[in-house]
């Protein structure tokens, strides 16, 4: 009888029941963070999507789409100020109601080990984005000292994988406090962490990390000081799409 150390559902405790198959006896099983129940409560993103932001299109009425895109980036590559600016963003999973908990349990309750979760998909989806340089979404050193740790830098450490840190940002009041016109009219709160940076930054692809999409603000902005410096291309990866 073949037997596997036990393990639990870094969500809710319960014991993980791994899959039994042949490849698994040969090769040994796959690392499981959560449990079936829970990991059957992530909604990946999949079919027709924005062509910029990832946003599932099939569930939105055609007075919500401009051909191949959602409405809002429609709106956004209208206006001068942000065209093109980013180029495209990958979301992994849908911002549904178990995912905002455990990324509310993740950022904000200090529950760093619930990063693993992410990191399987997170790698997957970085092997079929070709980029320079990984960035992730800074914290202000306030919010930094509050959480004790940045998620987006956390979530690429993990991953094995280096990050840049060559944003810094300006502390303001938390962006879900705002709402969704307040978010698009805020003044940019990204900076270059230092100017000498703009030299390395020419003709760069950059992927910025962030944890959730909502409306594109934080990403667009971070991605303006991004080109203004040089950087040729600029995308985006999150775990969650709102």
């Amino acid at each position: 009888m073949i037997f596997f150390e036990k393990t639990y559902c870094l969500y809710c405790d319960g014991e993980i029941i791994p899959e039994i198959t042949w490849e698994k006896l040969f090769l040994g099983p796959e690392e499981q963070y959560l449990c079936k129940d829970c990991q059957n409560k992530l909604e990946r993103i999949e079919g027709t999507t924005c062509k910029i932001c990832d946003r599932p299109l099939l569930k939105l009425s055609d007075s919500f789409r401009k051909g191949e895109v959602c409405l809002d980036c429609y709106r956004w590559e209208e206006t001068e100020e942000w065209q093109g600016v980013l180029t495209k963003n990958t979301s992994l999973y849908i911002y549904n109601d178990f995912l905002k908990e455990v990324i509310a349990k993740f950022k904000y309750r200090g529950d760093y080990e619930l990063v693993n979760i992410f990191v399987p998909e997170f790698k997957k989806a970085l092997r079929q984005i070709d980029y320079d340089w990984l960035v992730p979404i800074p914290l202000s050193e306030e919010r930094l000292y509050e959480r004790g740790f940045n998620q987006t830098e956390a979530l690429i450490r993990e991953a094995g994988e280096v990050p840049r840190l060559i944003l810094r940002r300006i502390h303001t009041e938390k962006q879900s406090k705002k709402s969704r016109m307040e978010r698009i009219q805020s003044p940019n709160v990204f900076a270059l962490l230092e100017s000498s940076l703009a030299s390395e930054l020419f003709d760069k692809t950059i992927l910025l990390v962030d944890d959730i999409y909502t409306t594109g603000t934080t990403l667009r902005q971070a991605a303006t000081i991004l080109r203004k410096a040089g950087a040729r291309n600029v995308l985006s990866l999150t775990i969650a799409r709102g």
